[in-house]
């Protein structure tokens, strides 16, 4: 994904013993968005992905770029639309 197709984003972490665990809370700009619900993760090669559900109702996936150590969103479902929403 190029970067003008991704949206890098602030995301504050829950350090473990593995340091930036899992995403507790990620801002948009001057949004903030807390983590309610982590609904997935899952890992590939230089990624780890997380499915979650914001306190705004949104689903989003991010993503964690192990190499560069940045964040990026790469989809978002409002939730608002019955036959569009990805899960419950």
């Amino acid at each position: 994904m190029s970067e003008a197709q991704s949206s890098r984003l602030k995301v504050e972490c829950y350090a473990g013993y593995r340091s930036d665990e899992e995403p507790r809370r990620f801002f948009l700009g001057q949004r903030e968005v807390t983590i309610d619900t982590i609904l997935d993760r899952w890992l590939a090669p230089d990624y780890r992905y997380f499915k979650v559900r914001g306190s705004d109702g949104g689903t989003y996936i991010l993503r964690h770029d192990l190499s560069e150590d940045h964040w990026e969103m790469t989809m978002y479902d409002s939730g608002q639309h019955d036959e569009t929403r990805l899960s419950n």
